[in-house]
């Protein structure tokens, strides 16, 4: 009987805890109150800089990736309020930092706290080309990727509990599913993203930087240059992310959809 109360109580949260993507209109299990993520994103966030000091504000590295996460941050406000779905971005207090390590990523974790390592600025080259992995990274912070992937985690690990009881029962397993599922310390290749999120983050993040006024065409070298860094990948039947040519296949696909959005500046 307590099996059946159980499997019950997880249906009717499944049934009930869904989000839906602003561009491809599908629904997703999301476990975790938005608040709640975003309040452990504070803290994350700010332990994660004083373990890793950004570079100052006067850094033109760092004044190349907060103009461009500026322009981005507002392409996502607009492209969600002319959806009439402004209440999503509730409680977002962007931020834009950039860590000197020789790491090719960059994340984004609830309300818009954002990270680009300069590893990765080698292989981006340009401004636009850096827009676009921006662009993917909050695309991943909006449509909910990482609280998807957490709800997974939570569910396997703890039973479904809630987010405060996860914490205060197994810290340190919630502090690691929570750095996992937003790719913090990873590489772009490597990030813990199913390859549907993967492949939506990369259609929301076209759509973002073309808004933001950047060429998102831009996106097909980027991944191009990616795919060159060597490195043995697995096959993509055993990987979570797409692999590189289908990556770009989809990306040369979606092209015309988001150039539809593009008003250089």
């Amino acid at each position: 009987m307590k099996k059946i109360v159980v499997s019950v109580f997880i249906a009717s949260l499944i049934l009930t805890s869904c989000t839906k993507n602003a561009v491809t209109g599908k629904r997703a299990l999301t476990l975790l109150p938005e608040s709640e993520m975003m309040a452990m994103s504070l803290t994350e966030y700010g332990k994660f800089l004083a373990e890793h000091p950004p570079l100052p504000a006067s850094d033109e590295r760092v004044v190349m990736v907060k103009r461009s996460g500026l322009r981005i941050q507002k392409a996502v406000e607009k492209f969600y309020a002319d959806k009439g779905l402004s209440k999503d971005l509730q409680g977002f207090n962007w931020e834009f930092n950039v860590v000197d390590e020789n790491t090719v990523n960059a994340w984004c974790m609830p309300g818009g706290k954002v990270v680009v390592y300069t590893g990765i600025l080698p292989v981006t080259q340009t401004e636009e080309a850096l827009a676009v992995v921006m662009g993917h990274e909050i695309a991943h912070a909006v449509a909910r990727h990482g609280n998807q992937r957490m709800s997974q985690g939570i569910l396997v690990q703890t039973g479904g509990a809630v987010l405060s009881v996860a914490l205060s029962q197994k810290p340190q397993l919630t502090q690691q599913l929570f750095m996992q599922s937003f790719g913090v310390a990873s590489t772009l290749g490597t990030l813990k993203y199913s390859r549907g999120h993967e492949t939506e983050a990369d259609k929301m993040g076209l759509i973002f930087a073309a808004m933001a006024g950047y060429n998102p065409e831009a996106a097909v070298a980027f991944w191009t240059r990616m795919s060159q860094g060597g490195g043995q990948k697995p096959p993509e039947l055993l990987s979570t992310h797409p692999s590189d040519e289908t990556r770009i296949k989809d990306l040369k696909a979606f092209m015309p959809e988001a150039k539809k959005y593009y008003k250089p500046q």
